[in-house]
């Protein structure tokens, strides 16, 4: 089985930006755990940004471009760092790819890049992925991947991927009543039944953004998932146990 899985900032970092390392180190052992059950696993993390703003002393997420992309220069070399040593202490080797929205509307960029994730995966490296904030300004302005959402979404459908994992701060789609939506059959009931998606103040993302993705997924046949990643989750969502919102790549 291959699987996207994607992690938002709030899901991995204090409110600080700082990252949360319980939660981090948790994540890792079930990262490792699904790899060693015979899952090929990309992984894309936000919190770069975040991660810089923390590391900077700064109160919030900058409005100014050119203090965004410092904050990510700073916060992603913090973030990886982390990776490497949570990910070695298990065995398990990864591999940094940054991409940019260009990667994807090139036809030879987007081989390249489905390419290098092949020969990762297949060499036994886990891909962790986020996007270039650094160089990338149109992703940084809010017109892109939309917190790293649309961008698993992108990674899923290039490599084929049979599932895609959305981990967010909340245990599912929620409904008006604040309940768990346990599985979306239909995608065209949802707007009557879900709660608003909220967002915080280190990242650009939201349910509404978790949702796009999950559209798009599930009209090209991809299983999608939407669940709390502060928690353990992983392996019981693909033993088929409710623990999070299931969409059928049949949603459509």
């Amino acid at each position: 089985m291959r699987i996207v899985i994607k992690v938002g900032t709030h899901a991995i970092a204090a409110k600080t930006g700082r990252p949360d390392y319980p939660v981090l180190r948790r994540l890792v052992s079930q990262l490792c755990d699904l790899r060693r059950g015979g899952c090929e696993a990309v992984f894309v993390s936000s919190g770069a940004v975040a991660a810089g703003v923390e590391a900077l002393g700064l109160k919030s997420r900058p409005s100014d471009l050119n203090d965004v992309q410092m904050c990510a220069a700073v916060g992603q070399a913090r973030f990886i760092c982390e990776y490497e040593k949570l990910f070695a202490a298990r065995g398990v080797k990864i591999g940094q790819v940054l991409l940019t929205h260009h990667d994807f509307e090139d036809r030879r960029r987007a081989q390249n890049v489905r390419r290098a994730l092949e020969h990762l995966v297949g060499a036994g490296i886990l891909p962790v992925v986020n996007e270039n904030d650094v160089v990338a300004d149109e992703e940084l302005r809010g017109s892109s991947f939309s917190d790293n959402d649309w961008l698993a979404f992108l990674i899923a459908r290039l490599v084929k991927a049979d599932a895609l994992v959305l981990l967010t701060t909340v245990d599912g789609l929620l409904d008006r009543d604040g309940r768990r939506i346990p599985e979306v059959a239909d995608f065209r009931k949802v707007a009557k039944v879900v709660r608003p998606g909220e967002k915080g103040n280190l990242s650009r993302g939201g349910m509404s953004s978790k949702l796009r993705a999950a559209k798009a997924a599930v009209a090209v046949g991809i299983d999608v998932y939407i669940a709390n990643g502060r928690k353990t989750v992983l392996a019981p969502l693909l033993a088929g146990r409710s623990v999070g919102t299931f969409f059928p790549g049949s949603a459509l």
